[in-house]
């Protein structure tokens, strides 16, 4: 019998952990509540995961039947919604695991508590949870590697032209500035903090 992985998310961190479970022969179920993530998903997967809009009722019904569930709802720059409750962890069934990949900006399971890489298990509810906070440490030399190659067009722009003008020839940079000048300017971060939100540019002058 195939194991039933359920990941509760559709971006970049959900997709690759559905399309690793899918090729090593599990039966993957993906939710998010972005429907037009999903039905680019089902193109590209072409059958080999099965997706589903994300709400309360689905996720209770998904994580009932599962073996795994990994929690990968991030929203950028603020605190992860917490979409599984403990009533639902406690309806798991005993000895399925949790892997909460949204840890690091607050978990988006309720039973979610950081831990460590020499640490990195616990359990609540017969459930077992990884929650270690920065999991691609686990790989430094290649997640290292990642990052240089997805950040480095960036610093050499902002080398270049300096933060203000990278910022205003590259809307990624400028979306990018989460802080410049003692202002805070990543909308959700502020409000998160309870600080006023500034505009990067006009933090940047």
């Amino acid at each position: 019998m195939k194991n039933k992985v359920t990941v509760i998310g559709a971006g970049n961190v959900g997709y690759n952990a559905a399309w690793i479970a899918a090729g090593m022969l599990a039966n993957v179920t993906i939710m998010d509540r972005n429907l037009d993530r999903l039905r680019h998903l089902e193109q590209i997967a072409v059958g080999k995961t099965t997706t589903i809009a994300s709400n309360r009722g689905s996720i209770e019904r998904a994580l009932a039947d599962a073996d795994l569930v990994v929690g990968a709802v991030l929203v950028a720059g603020a605190k992860a919604p917490v979409v599984v409750s403990e009533d639902m962890v406690r309806s798991m069934k005993k000895g399925s695991v949790i892997v909460d990949v949204a840890v690091d900006q607050g978990g988006c399971v309720a039973t979610t508590r950081e831990t460590t890489h020499s640490e990195p298990i616990y359990v609540v509810h017969d459930v077992v949870h990884y929650a270690v906070g920065n999991m691609p440490g686990a790989v430094p030399n290649t997640s290292t590697y990642a990052l240089t190659n997805a950040t480095l067009p960036y610093q050499l722009e902002i080398a270049t032209l300096g933060a203000r003008g990278a910022a205003m020839k590259s809307d990624a940079i400028r979306l990018g500035v989460n802080t410049a000048n003692g202002h805070v300017c990543n909308e959700p971060v502020a409000r998160d903090l309870g600080k006023d939100y500034v505009e990067a540019l006009t933090a940047l002058s």
